[in-house]
C-alpha cells in the first residue's frame, strides 16, 4: 500500500523544525501585538468615557506604556508578581520544549531502521528545554523576601 523508508523523514524533519519555529515565533509576535493594541484601545475608550462623564482629565491615570521587556498586560503588576509570571512562562516553555525534544528523538529512532544515531537530533530541543527549566529556577523570586511594589 503506502510504504516509506524512515530515512526519508530525516531531511524533512531537519528543515521542518526551524520553519515551524519561525512560523510559531511570528504568530506569537502578531498575537502579542494584537493583544497589546486591544488593551490600549480599551484603555482609551475607558478614558474617553470618563471624560464624557465629567471627570477631570488631570485626575485620570496616565495611558499605559510598555516599558522595556514588560508588556502592557503587566503594567499594573508589582515587580515580584512580574518575576513570578516570567518564571512560570519559562517553566512552561521549558517543559514543552523538553518533551518535544524527547518525542522527536523517539520518533526518529522508530522511523529510522538503520539507526545511525539520527535520533540524537531530538537532544537539541531537549537541551534547550532543559536550559529554559534551569532559567526558570534562576529567575524565580524568593518567596521569603517581601514583595516590592
Amino acid at each position: 500500500m503506502l510504504s516509506f523508508d524512515g530515512g526519508d523523514f530525516v531531511p524533512i524533519m531537519i528543515f521542518a523544525i526551524p520553519i515551524v519555529a519561525i512560523a510559531g515565533g511570528m504568530t506569537a509576535g502578531i498575537v502579542r501585538i494584537l493583544g497589546q493594541q486591544r488593551l490600549m484601545e480599551m484603555a482609551q475608550r475607558e478614558r474617553i468615557a470618563a471624560i464624557e462623564r465629567g471627570v477631570d482629565p488631570s485626575k485620570l491615570p496616565p495611558m499605559p506604556v510598555a516599558v522595556g521587556d514588560r508588556d502592557l498586560g503587566s503594567m499594573y503588576m508589582s515587580f515580584h508578581d512580574y518575576s513570578k509570571r516570567r518564571s512560570q512562562n519559562l517553566l512552561i516553555g521549558g517543559l514543552v520544549t523538553f518533551f518535544v525534544g524527547i518525542a522527536l528523538a523517539l520518533f526518529i529512532n522508530q522511523a529510522e531502521h538503520d539507526n545511525h544515531g539520527a535520533w540524537l537530533v531530538g537532544l537539541i530541543p531537549a537541551a534547550v528545554g532543559l536550559a529554559l527549566l534551569i532559567g526558570s529556577v534562576v529567575v524565580r523570586p524568593k518567596d521569603d523576601a517581601a514583595p516590592r511594589t
